[in-house]
């Protein structure tokens, strides 16, 4: 991509509405504009990171069994009424009705809808487990939406509904998750503890909020600090070994974590000082076991193996990408501007010409973007004519991880220089190796 042919609106000043350093940051690099409170456009540069945080989610949720599907945004509001959530959900849904004045609503999230689509079509356990999940645009009509994407009225979020015919089975789809998610957030470039968090008029053990350690997060978190070192499962991890699954989940969950909701003083206090850790959190995903309560009023159940009818055991696993975006931006910049880790940056490499329109520039330029465009990476070309300190900034703002610079003197010796985004170490080279340092 050529940046002279690029959309990417960049502001020289700090927007004043930005409280947060993700929020100024995205507006600052043309990733996002805001159409009115709490809803946002994603440019080109941000629908790029957007995209790539989500490729990442989609393959961690398939490597663990779970399928994808596409559920619309407008619901029936007869489906909410069945399961008893219409009238109890609070002024955050955001009520219509369409021209035949039947009540829809614009989903906050899709428990309905999901099991609706699984009575229709599953009666039996031989056709369990089941976990099917979707990414989808949703609207909170929240009272105080703020921080940019962090927490906005219109958000993307992937949602997956796991199904089972007993709570054995049920716990076994939840480790599923529960491991993907702690795989999902290491390849994102973020540690994530899972905090014990609160069940409500459910009940139980089984809701975990996923937490990334963060300056500017939303509330308060107390956990041990050996979290910091524990290893992420492998990508050869077996998601269908049920003791696999469940050593991991006793592992990660053997340590004190809980947010401040959940936060019990004296048990904090047992770790000994030099093992507490006590910091701001941002919540990054939330998984969650809520037996039969969708189930049973949708009369959700299959025929068991003993020839009676059972409703099922139901979970939601829930990731918000809009809101990873800026997550990962909170624990990754500096005063330059963003750093991407490689895995979701907007473009793998930039390649700067600091002097456009002189031909050996030019012809190094061309040449390094060709070959390391056919050999698949995305790369950006700043073949722009402003001044070098205006391009280095530009490079520096949008956090691509590795600069390829093209100046006349490096040019006329074969060489190029090579900067690494996140250390700032440069590496003068020659130019086919600079290429081949790509490539391999």
């Amino acid at each position: 991509m050529r940046l002279s042919r690029y959309f990417m609106p960049i502001l020289k000043e700090n927007p004043k509405e930005a409280e947060i350093v993700s929020h100024r940051l995205m507006l600052r690099a043309g990733m996002i504009r805001q159409q009115s409170q709490g809803i946002y456009s994603w440019l080109p540069l941000g629908k790029r990171v957007l995209d790539k945080v989500n490729a990442v989610i989609r393959e961690e949720q398939n490597r663990a069994g779970a399928i994808e599907l596409s559920m619309p945004t407008l619901q029936s509001a007869e489906l909410w009424q069945e399961s008893g959530r219409y009238d109890a959900y609070g002024k955050e849904m955001l009520r219509i009705k369409d021209r035949q004045e039947r009540p829809m609503l614009y989903g906050p999230t899709n428990e309905e809808m999901v099991t609706d689509i699984f009575r229709a079509s599953v009666k039996s356990y031989k056709d369990l487990p089941l976990n099917l999940y979707h990414i989808q645009l949703k609207f909170r009509d929240e009272i105080r939406p703020r921080f940019g994407t962090m927490r906005s009225r219109e958000f993307m979020m992937k949602d997956a509904y796991s199904f089972d015919l007993t709570r054995e089975a049920a716990e076994h789809s939840y480790n599923k998750m529960f491991a993907a998610y702690l795989r999902t957030f290491d390849r994102l470039g973020l540690r994530a503890i899972p905090m014990r968090a609160d069940t409500g008029p459910i009940g139980g053990n089984l809701s975990h909020e996923f937490i990334i350690l963060a300056d500017t997060g939303e509330s308060e978190v107390f956990c041990h600090k050996d979290f910091v070192g524990f290893d992420i499962p492998g990508e050869r991890t077996d998601f269908d070994s049920v003791e696999g699954l469940q050593a991991i989940f006793d592992k990660w969950t053997s340590l004190y974590a809980a947010t401040s909701e959940m936060h019990d003083e004296a048990a904090f206090n047992a770790i000994p000082e030099s093992e507490r850790l006590s910091a701001r959190g941002i919540e990054v995903g939330h998984i969650f076991y809520f037996g039969t309560k969708y189930s049973e009023p949708m009369g959700a159940k299959v025929q068991g193996p003993d020839g009676k009818e059972h409703f099922v055991h139901m979970g939601s696993y829930g990731i918000g990408p809009t809101r990873l975006v800026p997550a990962i931006i909170e624990a990754s910049h500096d005063d330059n501007g963003i750093i991407w880790p490689a895995s979701v940056a907007p473009f793998d490499v930039v390649v700067i010409n600091m002097k456009a329109g002189d031909e050996a520039c030019d012809d190094t330029c061309e040449l390094i973007y060709a070959a390391l465009t056919k050999a698949g990476k995305d790369v950006l070309y700043d073949d722009t004519d402003d001044r070098a300190g205006t391009k280095f900034a530009t490079a520096d703002l949008i956090g691509v991880p590795l600069q390829i610079i093209a100046g006349p003197r490096a040019v006329a010796n074969g060489e190029v220089e090579v900067k690494d985004r996140k250390t700032g170490a440069r590496e003068t080279m020659t130019i086919e190796a600079a290429i081949n340092r790509f490539v391999a």
